[in-house]
């Protein structure tokens, strides 16, 4: 997973995949994904990415599962 931000544009991209895109869907005015083949998310982008989240630190925590 990379993590991307475009300062100048203040925008931000979130890539889940290296698999290329063949649809891009507007989820809302500021906010789309990018979709391959079979519809499994590849990307986000987030327009105006500092007022919608906060950038300045990013913490990734993978939570093990729990013994059955």
């Amino acid at each position: 997973m990379n993590i991307r931000y475009f300062e100048d544009t203040d925008t931000a991209l979130l890539e889940f995949s290296t698999v290329p895109p063949v649809e891009t869907r507007e989820i809302s005015e500021d906010f789309c994904v990018d979709l391959d083949s079979q519809g499994r998310l590849v990307s986000m982008t987030i327009e105006h990415a500092s007022q919608r989240a906060s950038l300045g630190e990013v913490n990734y925590r993978r939570i093990e599962r729990s013994p059955a």
